[in-house]
């Protein structure tokens, strides 16, 4: 488009950040006809950021945080006729500041062009946003509450703070209308399976069931009956059902943040966090598991800080796991130090390095030790390996705690209905289990 058709002048990518420290410049470097396209990387210090915008270039890559700066430092002398929304998912908030201010921009892009693997993590209003992007409310109506109320219909009524009605769980009203809202996005939306034209490698998934010795399951089973019956099923928000399933999650990986207020020397008392540590359960699973796998290497993905923590301490004084090189993401060097060989285990959160990263090259085992809620992380994280260029059969090592709000999570996985509906449902089901068992 720019140097055979013309079509486009200045073409700016935005992507999130560790995919736009190196991996889209690493790509281009790939394809014979691409490799003489100059790229210049807008990140750093706003100094940094605006010698790189002045910088000769024919593609600029800046990372999705600073959306709104660029658009502030351009205004209405926005150069770019041509813009590509790497993970255009992450534009899927309409009252993002990042969307606000691409939406602001947007007359003034010729061509915008938008990639994900998860269009709608939640359902099929995230799209919204996305779309209105491509073509400013053309085709599902220029305000979100318009293509809302065409339409979709709420699961549930609820009131708000203010004593509001509001829609939660909001689902298509028919099929009839399901089929109206598709058919206005065909001639803008290609959907592509990477099976249907590449050769994709094998993907096994491998739950591995943790059973807590009787201690830590007492000590489970109390903190989940105490937690819960603070909590009454028919006052039960999204707020409150996501904050229960966190701690319970929290509990069954081994260790909990627990609140603690200390009494400074001028009277007054200082809330601080801390870590308790109540069982090792799970981490010996994953140290078993890990020791099964021999040489082979593993992408391990946690949920909490202190599960890195602890995983990076066993790693380190484990005998068995001394010679092995263990090592906490960080960015561009770490991927491609994982690429070459040089890192056995790559520690990482799903949030981290879910998005862009080709990290196939490396290993082929994916270790989920803490589990997440959302749908599309965890699909775009298995993706990292279980992609185009991997050459071996991708595990999935899922460690599920038995009897735990793991199961739960897994369950909305596989159901692909990580809605807040289900989430509100799945944990009044726990509450009225519990409640059952003590009776």
């Amino acid at each position: 488009m720019k140097y055979n058709r013309l079509t486009v002048s200045k073409v700016l990518i935005i992507a999130p950040k560790k995919v736009s420290e190196a991996t889209w410049q690493r790509e281009k470097d790939k394809w014979e006809h691409l490799k003489l396209l100059r790229f210049s990387t807008v990140l750093g210090t706003q100094k940094q950021r605006i010698k790189a915008l002045n910088a000769p270039a024919d593609i600029y890559v800046i990372n999705r945080d600073n959306v709104a700066w660029i658009v502030e430092y351009y205004k209405n002398d926005w150069p770019f006729d041509m813009v590509v929304l790497d993970e255009a998912s992450s534009f899927k908030n309409k009252s993002a500041i990042r969307f606000k201010k691409l939406k602001a921009i947007r007359p003034h892009i010729t061509r915008l062009v938008e990639l994900t693997g998860t269009p709608a993590p939640k359902d099929a209003l995230d799209t919204w946003a996305q779309v209105f992007l491509l073509d400013q409310g053309e085709r599902l109506g220029k305000t979100y509450t318009a293509c809302r109320d065409a339409y979709f219909t709420p699961a549930r009524m609820t009131k708000n703070h203010m004593g509001q009605l509001v829609g939660t769980g909001y689902h298509f009203i028919n099929d009839q209308t399901q089929e109206a809202f598709f058919s206005k996005l065909r001639d803008i939306c290609i959907s592509l399976k990477a099976a249907d034209y590449i050769k994709m490698p094998d993907k096994i998934i491998d739950d591995i069931p943790v059973v807590l010795d009787a201690q830590a399951q007492r000590q489970y089973d109390t903190m989940e009956r105490e937690m819960v019956l603070e909590v009454a099923e028919d006052t039960l928000d999204v707020g409150s059902a996501a904050a229960l399933r966190n701690k319970l999650q929290q509990i069954g990986n081994g260790a909990a943040y627990m609140v603690e207020n200390l009494l400074q020397p001028d009277g007054l008392y200082l809330e601080s966090r801390k870590t308790v540590d109540i069982h090792d359960n799970k981490i010996e699973a994953l140290l078993e598991m890990l020791e099964q796998l021999g040489e082979e290497h593993a992408v391990i993905f946690y949920a909490f800080q202190h599960d890195r923590d602890k995983i990076l301490a066993v790693l380190a004084k484990d005998v068995r796991f001394k010679s092995k090189t263990t090592k906490l993401f960080g960015g561009a060097e770490d991927e491609k130090a994982w690429n070459t060989g040089k890192i056995d285990y790559l520690l990482a959160h799903p949030a981290s390095c879910a998005y862009g990263l080709n990290i196939q090259d490396g290993g082929h085992h994916v270790v989920w030790f803490g589990l997440t809620d959302s749908l599309e992380l965890y699909i775009q994280a298995n993706a990292r390996l279980h992609r185009q260029g991997q050459e071996h059969t991708v595990f999935i090592h899922r460690m599920i705690v038995v009897g735990s709000v793991d199961e739960d999570i897994i369950a909305g996985i596989e159901g692909k209905d990580a809605c807040q509906e289900i989430l509100l449902q799945r944990m009044k089901a726990r509450i009225e289990k519990v409640k059952t068992s003590m009776t």
